[in-house]
C-alpha cells in the first residue's frame, strides 16, 4: 500500500470513533504566535487572575508577565543573548515560571536540570550545553561550585524554595519550603536583582517560532542523556493539539501540577498548558498525596494528571474521606510502574466522580502528548483492549508502522516500528549529528519502539525493540506483560526483562513489587496463580518478588539494575 493510501485509511477509521462535535485540527486561541505572546495577551485580558498558586501564594498573570520581563532584562545585563543556554536547576516553584518565560522572551535557550542531580550529572549537562548562566536553588549552590571551574558558567543566580511561598502555607507543605534563605557570597540573589530591573524590557524582534527554545534531556534508563532540541513552535503545537482535546482546560479551569517541571511532561503540563489556556496552575513543590487532596478540596481544582501510582496512594490513603475531591472534572493518568486498570478506574470514579484516563503516549523527542484516549473509555474499551492501548494521534500528527529492516509499511494488526511525523518533533539531538541521521528518514522520526495498529485504526505500544524477547521463536514484549500484571489489584509495580535460556532462547523474568498486605506466602501464591490464569504460557514470566523497584527520577524502572539482580 502507498503511504498516502495507508494514512487515508487510518484517517477514515479514526473518523468513525472521533468524539462527536470535536474539531479535527489543533486549536490556537490567539493564533500561531509565540508562547510568550500568549502570556502577554492573557496578562492584558485578565491581569489580576491567578496564574500560579503556590501553597496559597498567588502570582497573577500581570505579575508573571512583569517578572519574566525583568528576568529577561537581568539576563541581558549579564551579557546573555539570543541562542545562549541558560540552565535552571530548581524544583517546582514560581521562580521556575519566571525564569522559563524570561528565557523564552529573550530568545535564549532553556536548559532544565534535574534538581536531584549530583556533581557528575550536573557537570555533564553544563558541559554538553555550554550554558553560560545558571539559576540554582540556594541549597544546591555547593554542587554548582563543585563543577563550575570545568564548565562555561560565567554567572550563578540563586533563590530559595520558600522565597515566593506564604509564611503560613494554606495546605500541607514540605519542610524544605520553610528553610531559611542562604546568603551566598559571589552569587546573584534572584528576587533583589529583579527589583533593580526597573527599565522596561523590549523583546528582540527577530525571535520566531522556529528558534531553539529548550534542550530537554532524555531521561532514559541506559547511556548518557541526549539533549532534544525543541522550539517555541513545538511547545505551541503541543498545547494546541492537547489542551482542547485530552486535557480540556480553559480560562475558568484550575490545574493541579505536582509533576516535576524540569521533566518534559511537567514542562508541558505545568509550565505551558495552563498559561496557553489562560487558566490557573495550582503548583506543588513535589508529590504528596495529602497536599494534593488538600489542594483539590481548598482550591476546587478542576483538572489534574497523576502518575497512576499517585492515584493509588490517594485511593488507599486512610484520610481520603476527609477531603472533597468532587470538583475534579477531568483526570489524567500516567502509567510508568503501576498501570491503570478497570478496578482502579471504578474506585477513582467512586471517590471523585470523574473518570481517570491515560493522558497520552509520547517521548521527550516528540515533546510528549502525541496520542489521545478521550472518548475511548466507554465500557472501559481502552482498558479491555490489547495492551498497551495508546489511542488516536492528536490532530496534526501521523503515525505509521514499518518494518525495522526495510522500512516497508506493515498492515493493520502487524507489529513493527512506530514512526511518527509531527510538528513538535525534535529538531535534532544537541551535538549528536550521527544519531540525527539514524533517527530521521524521509521526514519521519524512527522511534525504535514496537507498535501495532488494530483494525479500528487505534495505536498500541508494545515496547522498545531492544527489550523485545524471543521465547521459543515467539515475540514477547515486556511492556505488554507489565501492563497485564498491572491489572492485579495488589500490585504496586513490576519490571520485566529477559534472561537467556538454553531450551527457549529467552524467558521473561518479572520483578514484582506487591502491596504490603500481599507480601505473605499466601499472597505471593495467589499472585502466581492469577498470572498462570491470565497470561499465555509463553508469556508467563518467572516471578521474583522485591521489596521495591529501582527507579529513575522520572518514575521509570531501571532495567539495567534489574539485570544486575539476575
Amino acid at each position: 500500500m502507498e503511504e498516502t493510501e495507508y494514512l487515508a485509511r487510518l484517517a477514515a477509521l479514526r473518523a468513525r470513533r472521533w468524539p462527536k462535535g470535536w474539531p479535527d485540527e489543533p486549536q490556537y486561541p490567539f493564533g500561531k504566535v509565540l508562547l510568550t505572546d500568549y502570556l502577554r495577551r492573557w496578562a492584558v485580558h485578565q491581569p489580576d487572575k491567578t496564574a500560579v498558586n503556590f501553597y496559597g501564594a498567588r502570582l497573577s498573570y500581570a505579575e508573571l508577565d512583569r517578572l519574566s520581563d525583568r528576568f529577561a532584562a537581568l539576563l541581558v545585563e549579564k551579557g546573555i543573548g539570543k541562542g545562549d543556554r541558560v540552565a535552571v536547576y530548581l524544583p517546582n516553584c514560581p521562580q521556575f515560571f519566571i525564569a522559563f518565560y524570561g528565557i523564552l522572551k529573550l530568545g535564549a535557550i532553556h536548559v532544565p536540570v534535574n534538581p536531584m542531580f549530583k556533581a557528575t550529572e550536573l557537570r555533564y549537562e553544563l558541559i554538553d550545553t555550554g550554558a553560560r548562566l545558571i539559576l540554582a536553588l540556594d541549597q544546591l549552590h555547593d554542587i554548582v561550585e563543585e563543577v563550575r571551574a570545568e564548565t562555561s558558567l560565567e554567572h550563578v543566580i540563586t533563590t530559595s524554595l520558600g522565597e515566593m511561598a506564604p509564611a503560613k502555607p494554606e495546605i500541607p507543605a514540605p519542610p524544605a519550603l520553610l528553610l531559611a534563605r542562604r546568603e551566598i557570597a559571589g552569587a546573584i540573589d534572584l528576587l533583589p536583582a529583579l527589583d533593580t530591573m526597573t527599565a522596561a524590557f523590549t523583546a528582540p524582534t527577530d525571535i520566531s517560532l522556529d528558534d531553539i527554545a529548550a534542550l530537554n534531556y532524555t531521561g532514559g534508563t541506559t547511556g548518557m542523556p541526549k539533549g532534544c532540541i525543541h522550539t517555541q513552535g513545538d511547545m505551541l503545537y503541543t498545547a494546541a493539539a492537547t489542551v482542547p482535546f485530552s486535557l480540556g482546560i480553559e480560562p475558568r479551569s484550575s490545574y493541579l501540577c505536582m509533576l516535576p517541571v524540569f521533566w518534559v511532561a511537567g514542562e508541558v503540563f505545568g509550565l505551558i498548558f495552563p498559561i496557553f489556556a489562560g487558566s490557573t496552575v495550582v503548583l506543588l513543590a513535589r508529590w504528596d498525596p495529602v497536599a494534593s487532596m488538600a489542594a483539590i478540596d481548598r482550591y476546587k481544582v478542576t483538572h489534574a494528571s497523576f502518575l497512576v501510582d499517585g492515584a493509588v496512594e490517594i485511593l488507599e490513603h486512610p484520610d481520603r474521606g476527609a477531603y472533597d475531591l468532587k470538583s475534579l472534572e477531568r483526570t489524567g493518568g500516567i502509567s510508568f510502574v503501576k498501570k491503570l486498570n478497570p478496578d482502579l478506574r471504578r474506585r477513582w470514579r467512586d471517590l471523585t466522580g470523574t473518570t481517570i484516563r491515560e493522558v497520552a503516549w509520547g517521548m521527550t523527542e516528540t515533546h510528549t502528548c502525541d496520542t489521545m484516549n478521550y472518548g475511548l473509555d466507554e465500557d472501559d474499551f481502552d482498558l479491555k483492549s490489547q495492551p498497551v492501548f495508546v489511542g488516536f494521534p492528536v490532530p496534526g500528527t501521523d503515525f505509521k508502522i514499518c518494518d525495522f529492516a526495510t522500512g516497508a509499511l506493515k498492515a493493520l494488526g502487524e507489529e513493527g516500528e512506530i514512526c511518527i511525523r509531527t510538528p513538535s518533533i525534535l529538531k535534532g539531538y544537541w551535538n549528536r549529528p550521527e544519531e540525527n541521521e539514524m533517527a530521521f528518514r524521509d521526514g519521519w522520526f524512527h522511534t525504535g519502539d514496537i507498535g501495532v495498529y488494530d483494525t479500528d485504526g487505534i495505536l498500541h505500544f508494545l515496547g522498545r525493540r531492544k527489550e523485545m524477547l524471543k521465547v521459543s521463536g515467539m515475540s514477547v514484549f515486556p511492556g505488554e506483560i507489565e501492563a497485564i500484571l498491572g491489572q492485579f489489584p495488589g500490585l504496586l509495580g513490576s519490571g520485566v526483562i529477559g534472561r537467556p535460556d538454553e531450551a527457549k532462547g529467552e524467558v521473561p523474568v518479572a520483578f514484582v513489587w506487591l502491596a504490603e498486605q500481599h507480601r505473605t506466602a499466601d499472597g505471593e501464591a495467589a499472585f502466581r496463580a492469577w498470572c498462570a490464569k491470565t497470561l499465555s504460557s509463553y508469556k508467563l514470566p518467572e516471578i521474583r518478588f522485591v521489596a521495591q523497584l529501582p527507579m529513575t527520577e522520572t518514575g521509570k524502572v531501571k532495567k539495567e539494575q534489574l539485570k544486575d539482580l539476575l
